[in-house]
This record gives structure tokens, sequence and C-alpha cells, in this order.
């Protein structure tokens, strides 16, 4: 036992540098004022409801977050159920291609999505072929949107199909031999068995959309400012570290409790129910 401790140290010494550390830093500079004063009047200024700009912007990044997962999940779950149907071969080929876009850049991704959109990019070209448009595509929250599906629709896709190539197929059989069609097989015995998986999805993809800010920059234009637009500019542009921290706390407090909420409803309804 001993011995393991031992190997595992640089792990912990990795995690106190790199992420406790930083942890700290932060709530520490979300106390504080410009002077190193210990003060609430970051969270005052956050939570100023005569001024909700912040909440506002707060509520525009959850607002887009929540939309980009659910289109990620209804598209990402029958993608990976698909996946999971196929035969060994042609199934790693399909994930390969699914993982190979990450491979990429993803500043890269984000600014080819800019050139595609543009009132003189592809889209609006064959658009205009058919007489529609030009549209104006870029600069608006459907941007957004498209840019968080785009990048992180694999973070949905993979964790459900690795749960769902992991599902006993005995189990299928059973509830089958009991007289279930397809769709009663699918709602009462595959999906429940693949919420762990959903549950990991709609996190990796949640956590991502709702701090991005790389997206919401280069598509939305900074007409589409999202919370993790105003969290870099107090660090890098207004030199507010204490406000930027503050954000950065309400953010992670936000994502914690939804990932609680998703945690706590995947163990209320793990498990297959094959009663008919």
């Amino acid at each position: 036992m001993k011995r393991f401790r031992w190997a595992s140290l640089p792990f912990a010494v990795y995690a106190l540098i790199f992420t406790i550390a930083p942890l700290i830093l932060i709530i520490f500079y979300s106390f504080t004022d410009q002077s190193g004063t210990l003060t609430l009047d970051n969270y005052r200024q956050f939570f100023n409801w005569d001024d909700p700009v912040y909440l506002q912007v707060l509520w525009r990044s959850i607002k887009v977050a929540v939309i980009s997962t659910l289109i990620c999940l209804v598209l990402g779950y029958p993608m990976a159920y698909i996946l999971s149907k196929m035969r060994p071969g042609l199934r790693d080929t399909m994930v390969f291609l699914f993982v190979l876009p990450m491979w990429m850049n993803f500043l890269l991704r984000t600014y080819a999505w800019m050139t595609l959109l543009e009132r003189t990019g592809l889209i609006n070209t064959l658009l205009g072929k058919i007489g529609i448009g030009p549209l104006d595509l870029m600069y608006t929250q459907g941007a957004v949107i498209l840019g968080n599906v785009y990048n992180f629709l694999p973070f949905m896709i993979l964790p459900i199909y690795n749960v769902l190539i992991k599902i006993d197929k005995s189990v299928i059989e059973a509830a089958q031999d009991l007289g279930g069609n397809k769709y009663v097989v699918f709602r009462k015995v595959i999906f429940p068995l693949s919420l762990s998986g959903v549950v990991s999805g709609i996190s990796m993809t949640f956590m991502p959309a709702v701090s991005t800010f790389i997206i919401s920059r280069l598509l939305g234009g900074g007409q589409q400012a999202l919370i993790g637009d105003i969290i870099e500019n107090q660090f890098k542009v207004v030199g507010n570290w204490g406000l930027g921290s503050a954000m950065s706390v309400v953010l992670m407090v936000l994502i914690l409790a939804a990932m609680n909420v998703m945690r706590k409803y995947e163990d209320e309804n793990a498990g297959g129910n094959v009663l008919l």
C-alpha cells in the first residue's frame, strides 16, 4: 500500500499546482478589490438587480448552452445508437470520422464556419442560386449555437456510444422474449441503461458551451457576448481581476449545481425496467 501511495505522489503534486492552487487564487481574488482589500463588492456588482447587465449576459449564456446541449442530444443520441448497431469494422471507421475533426485546431474549425456563414460564403452563394438571400447568418445567436453544436457534438456522441456498445445483449433479448417490441425495449431497457452516457454527454457539452468565448467572439461578433467573453475582458482588457474571478466562481458553482442535479437524476433512473 505504501508503494502505491508513493506512486500517486506525482499526480497529487500535479493536482495541487495546476488545479487546487489556481482555484484557491480565483476564489481569493473574487473577495478582494484592486488594492487587495477583502470585500464583497465584486459579487454585489455582479448581482446588481438595478443594472443587471451581467445577469443578462449570464442568462444568455445559460440559454445558448442549454439550446446547444439539447440540439447535440437530439442529434447525438440517434447517431450513437446507429453507430452501436453497425458491424465492428464499419463502426470503428465511423467513430474515427467523428473524432477526426477534433484533431484540427479549435480556432481553425471556428474560422472555417466564418467563411461558410458570411454574406459571400458558400451557404449564401448556394441560397442565392435558388433565389434566397443573401441572409445575415453571421453575428447572430443562431451562428453561436451552430458553432457550439459543431464543435461539441462529438462530446455528446462518444459517451453515449461507449455505454450503448457495453449493454448486455442478453438483457435486450430477455425483454424481447417478454413480448416487448422495438419501441418498448428501447424506452424501458436501452434508454434507461444508457442514462450514464447521456448524463456524461450533457455535462461534457454544457460545460464548454456555457463558458466558451472564442465561438461567441468570432461567430457572434461581440453582439452575442457570453459570460466567457465578459470574464476574459475583465482579466485581459479592464484588469479587474476581482470581478472576473467572482464571475468565474459564480459560473463554476452553477456548473457544479447542474452536474449534481444530473447525477441525482441518473441515480434515480438508473437501470432498465422490463416490466411490460
